[in-house]
């Protein structure tokens, strides 16, 4: 390791999914280096020095110098390798086998399959598309909705999503609810239209390590 860290972390710094990644590295105290690879988001392949690593070409992928430089990419399965690997005190985790752990692993894949794609093709199509054909921002506008409800209905009756405690299913959702609720959506108010959610949100967004990264990417964005 060159550069002295455990992890070699692609990412994309206005992106959310690199991020989330990276909350979860945080929280377990793991050292890890950025790279920002040079990626067109409106290219069908990634760069070179990205696909080697991630044949699909897209971020988040992760490199584990700890472990053989073993390479590992989608953000969901980088999230469930570092806390399956390397939270052996269940921090942010429930112990694999439990029927937890596989409640935790729903919201994982809910994360994956029903956020992050809806949650994404809004952002394309209000920011690079070169039409806005309003029925497909209202298809994605309202499908984010939907999710929120989702999440809605099931905090209104429990604090965290499992285990009664934040682990990485909570913080999963974390980027993309920031950024969506804070530069996408238009006329919305995230803490009237879905109270108990935005509250879980908050909670999310002003843990220590989360913070520390989230205004690591603000610092990032703002030198341009």
């Amino acid at each position: 390791m060159s550069h002295g860290k455990q992890f070699t972390l692609f990412s994309l710094k206005p992106g959310p999914n690199g991020w989330h990644v990276a909350f979860i590295l945080e929280e377990l105290g793991l050292t890890y280096e950025n790279v920002f690879p040079n990626l067109d988001v409106t290219a069908h392949q990634g760069p070179e020095d990205l696909v080697k690593y991630n044949p699909n070409g897209r971020i988040p992928a992760l490199i584990d110098h700890g472990n053989n430089d073993f390479v590992i990419w989608e953000s969901g399965a980088i999230n469930q390798y570092i806390v399956d690997r390397y939270d052996k005190e269940r921090k942010i985790s429930l112990a694999p086998g439990t029927e937890e752990y596989y409640t935790q692993l729903q919201w994982l894949y809910f994360q994956a399959s029903g956020q992050g794609p809806y949650f994404g093709q809004l952002v394309w199509f209000a920011a690079y598309h070169p039409e806005k054909p309003q029925s497909v921002l209202d298809r994605y506008t309202n499908e984010i909705k939907r999710v929120f409800g989702v999440l809605e209905g099931v905090l209104s009756k429990q604090e965290w999503l499992v285990g009664n405690k934040p682990t990485v299913a909570d913080i999963s959702f974390c980027s993309w609810n920031e950024i969506i609720t804070t530069t996408v959506l238009q006329n919305f108010n995230f803490e009237k239209e879905f109270p108990v959610t935005a509250k879980w949100h908050k909670k999310i967004l002003a843990r220590p390590a989360i913070k520390k990264v989230w205004d690591e990417r603000a610092k990032l964005l703002a030198q341009g």
